[in-house]
């Protein structure tokens, strides 16, 4: 009798995949994979609860739609691609996307991040007015009328005169006028705050912050996944999406602006006010991130010698972008360096104050694509390094984003393995900062050597696919089976450790310094946050110097982001300091391969 044929199936933005059985339910797949895909009537088909969205690459690998999921999605959901997981059964390998909605806990995304001050100088400001009402005896326009209580003549937005007769007329001729230069972007109720909303665009995460311009709190702050993760985990992976597919950089456009609006959605929701209120807004993302938002070409930019459509910082309408702001509000991006260095980068080395370092300082932004600055007596000289996926869970066998019942934190004692899940449920994956964890632990227990294989030793087992190291046993596994991992794993690590150690070896040489001259290092970004910098300087993925001289920042490009929002003169700051960094290109530098080989072992 012939084996079963397995498929394998990936669950984003979850980044949890695996082999599956040929003609199980996605949902059933879901379920022993550790997904918490929600399936409040058991799967039986009645509750909807369980939702997926299938891209188009993959439809072939499904049953065809059945009457139920005709009866109990619309029209247009199924023309996107939406299934009900209980009633989609697997024929081949696949990956699908699985919104919020459809999951039993939230996940983890990271927006804190430290603050840095800056003197409030918004590009937009308010004035209050208060019209005479319109007579037979005074005819003016209400566009007169404004002028004229303003005292200086002023354009207004088309959309903006769209609306105003009717509000002016409810608020009884009191309004509240937002101006951006000699342009009124809106007329608000009278008392409106004046609201801006700052917004990291990441390969895998976004974060939103809701700014009062006036006194510069952060009103509501806010984490969701990248829909653009349906096509792809890295920027390369989309760029390729969007020059072979048809309307595939218009879909991957398109998941931006869906995902910008529902955390501006979420934003404004959780401070009680609306999103066309919502009167300036700044976009920061990594170069790819910045074409794709704005529908420019990526070609360019995925061919050597990777060059962006447009570097300088830009200006655009809210509207034009797809962005449900007020009627007249504009979105500033700040500058791209070069290549895959783009705004993210420039607005972390703002939030950092890079320029005024006053030792030798490392800044890192570690995630799927991982920026890297040294800042050496005022010069600056930055790099990308492609670390993969590897980090968020992705490309791990057990890995998974840091959601519910993901190990974070492991240590081996006296040969007993201790691990920590995400808050504290039963053991389901392993996130990035648990498998850098396990890694370093292994390695200084002396189960891993070196160059990343095994030696002997009682968790240490042989199975099909070869050595494994048991993490968590199946009795205490909420999968309902050991938690493991493999030599593939331990090499995913050490590739994405490999990429960064080598960015970051290349710029000490271009500024002509040694490790040890390092006099500060600061670790940004979601996975740089949770991460054990005592481990991760064990592995050598950050240079061998005092544990006193790191600093870990959490989001700072989301900080910086904030900081362009609420002043003009931020904005200036970045211009110059996009203008000033050095860039370097690793794949065209000379020792970048040799340095990289070498950052592969295990200290």
């Amino acid at each position: 009798m012939a084996p079963s044929k397995h498929c394998v199936v990936a669950f984003q933005p979850l980044g949890r995949r695996g082999e599956v059985p040929e003609g199980i339910s996605l949902l059933e797949a879901a379920r022993r994979l550790g997904v918490g895909l929600s399936g409040v009537c058991g799967g039986i088909g009645v509750c909807a609860t369980c939702r997926v969205i299938v891209p188009p690459e993959c439809r072939d690998a499904l049953n065809p739609v059945t009457p139920t999921e005709e009866e109990r999605l619309s029209r247009e959901d199924l023309a996107r691609g939406v299934r009900l997981a209980c009633r989609a059964t697997i024929q081949d390998s696949l990956y699908v996307f699985v919104p919020p909605e459809s999951l039993t806990a939230s996940q983890r995304t990271q927006v804190e991040g430290r603050q840095t001050p800056v003197r409030l100088d918004p590009v937009v400001r308010a004035c209050d007015l208060e019209l005479p009402p319109a007579t037979l005896s005074d005819l003016r326009s209400d566009g007169e009328r404004i002028r004229d209580e303003l005292g200086k003549p002023v354009r207004l937005d088309l959309e903006v005169l769209r609306s105003s007769p009717l509000a002016l007329r409810d608020w009884g001729w009191r309004a509240r006028a937002v101006l951006r230069e000699d342009e009124i972007v809106a007329l608000l109720p009278p008392g409106t705050p004046l609201l801006g909303v700052a917004i990291d665009l990441g390969t895998t995460k976004l974060a939103g912050y809701l700014l009062n311009l006036e006194t510069g709190e952060t009103l509501a702050a806010a984490g969701a996944m990248n829909p653009q993760l349906a096509y792809g985990e890295d920027v390369m992976a989309r760029i390729t999406y969007a020059m072979q597919e048809l309307e595939g950089a218009q879909r991957l456009r398109q998941a931006a602006v869906e995902g910008l609006n529902g955390l501006i959605r979420d934003l404004c929701a959780q401070a009680g006010t609306f999103p066309e209120w919502v009167v300036d807004s700044v976009v920061v993302g990594n170069t790819a991130m910045h074409h794709l938002f704005l529908g420019l070409p990526t070609r360019p930019l995925g061919l050597a010698p990777y060059v962006p459509v447009e570097s300088a910082p830009m200006d655009v309408r809210a509207r034009d972008a797809g962005l449900i702001l007020a009627p007249g509000a504009w979105v500033h991006l700040l500058p791209n360096i070069a290549g895959f260095v783009g705004a993210d980068h420039v607005a972390a080395l703002l939030a950092a104050r890079m320029d005024e370092a006053a030792v030798p300082t490392l800044l890192l932004d570690i995630g799927t694509n991982t920026e890297i600055c040294l800042a050496v007596e005022g010069e600056l000289f930055s790099c990308s390094a492609a670390s993969g996926p590897a980090f968020e869970g992705a490309h791990i066998r057990f890995g998974m984003r840091a959601a519910p019942g993901a190990v974070e934190r492991v240590r081996i004692l006296e040969g007993r393995v201790f691990w920590e899940t995400v808050e504290g449920k039963p053991p389901v994956g392993i996130c990035g900062s648990g498998i850098l964890d396990a890694v370093a632990e292994l390695r200084r227990a002396g189960i891993l050597n070196g160059r990343g294989g095994w030696r002997e030793n009682p968790s240490v087992h042989r199975t099909e696919s070869g050595p494994e190291f048991t993490l968590v046993p199946a009795e205490v596994s909420g999968l309902g089976r050991a938690i493991t991992i493999s030599r593939k794993d331990v090499g995913e690590i050490q590739l994405a450790k490999g990429a960064i150690a080598a960015g970051w070896q290349v710029l000490l040489e271009e500024a002509g310094i040694q490790e040890e001259d390092i006099g500060r290092v600061v670790v940004a970004g979601a996975f740089g946050t949770y991460i054990d910098v005592r481990n991760a300087v064990a592995l050598g993925l950050l240079p061998r110097i005092p544990l006193d001289r790191f600093e870990q920042v959490g989001n700072i490009a989301g900080t910086g982001a904030r900081m362009a929002l609420l002043s003009r003169a931020e904005r200036e700051r970045a211009a110059r300091l996009a203008r000033r960094v050095r860039y370097v290109e690793l794949t065209a530098h000379p020792s970048f391969r040799e340095r990289f080989a070498r950052a592969l072992d295990l200290p």
